[in-house]
């Protein structure tokens, strides 16, 4: 749940942020009339992305047992692809973004309303398209479905009260270090979404190695148990892990923690000219 929570509130706030920014130049440069267009194309975003999540559900569930398991391992890895790859853009352009964002939106404003419609869909549905394809291959591993469905609900839900919060400006969050720690809380859930895919190409046949085991902790974390559940819920860390899948963990976690947390390049800004006596 903690996991599926972490997936709503992370992937909730930027496609909040990115409406509240847009919904924020509209009402100041007095353009309120462009605002049902936005939320228009958010809305359609908002249903591409159920749909999405739909698709992969029902694809899931009617494949026999060994396509089962290799398009849920393909779906882990490419969750882990698009998550590293969201991570350290909005690393980078959290900045930036809402000057992006408004410069976008006025182009899109001297085309026309259809223009404002796209933009506002396309910014939306990165996030939500993402947030179907790691929910899903989150949940794999899960024994039930209520506890995630649950916890991303809760986590779409304060996302939008944070946001907004920041939009009445009756709340003030400190958006880089949320970022940052949400990122490496998601860096370790991608480690582990990695991990049980490892376990999916296994269970297909593709990877050798299931039954060589890394190590065997049953005795001491019990897999029923609370923290035992905590651990495959939250890292899928399960207590007897292969080889393969601890390889994969370590290979994933260790480089991309160090990039994640190796301080940034500030661009140095050229001085100005000096001029001429």
């Amino acid at each position: 749940m903690f996991a599926s929570y972490l997936i709503g509130l992370r992937e909730g706030l930027e496609a909040t942020l990115v409406v509240s920014v847009l919904i924020a130049f509209l009402v100041k440069s007095d353009r309120k009339n462009k605002l049902p267009q936005v939320w228009a194309g958010a809305g359609a975003a908002v249903g591409l992305s159920v749909g999405f999540g739909a698709l992969l559900t029902f694809t899931a569930a009617h494949l026999e047992y060994t396509g089962q398991e290799l398009f849920d391992a393909i779906t882990s890895v490419l969750a882990v692809v698009f998550v590293t790859w969201m991570i350290f853009w909005m690393r980078r352009a959290a900045r930036a973004l809402s000057g992006e964002l408004r410069g976008k939106l006025s182009d899109a404003l001297a085309v026309g309303s259809l223009a404002v419609v796209l933009m506002a869909f396309l910014a939306v549905a990165r996030e939500g398209l993402e947030t179907a394809l790691l929910f899903f291959a989150s949940v794999q591993g899960a024994t039930t479905t209520a506890g995630p469905l649950i916890g991303i609900s809760l986590g779409l839900v304060t996302s939008m009260i944070i946001g907004w919060g920041i939009y009445r400006s009756a709340m003030k969050i400190n958006l880089t270090r949320f970022f940052t720690w949400t990122g490496l809380l998601l860096i370790l859930v991608a480690a582990g979404i990695l991990k049980y895919g490892v376990h999916d190409f296994q269970e297909a046949g593709v990877l050798p190695g299931l039954s060589t085991y890394a190590f065997d902790v049953s005795a001491a974390i019990p897999p029923d148990s609370w923290y035992g559940t905590l651990l495959a819920g939250l890292l899928n860390l399960t207590p007897q892990p292969s080889v393969a899948e601890m390889v994969a963990w370590a290979a994933y976690l260790i480089p991309t923690l160090f990039f994640f947390l190796r301080p940034q390049r500030v661009k140095p800004t050229p001085a100005p000219a000096s001029s001429a006596a």
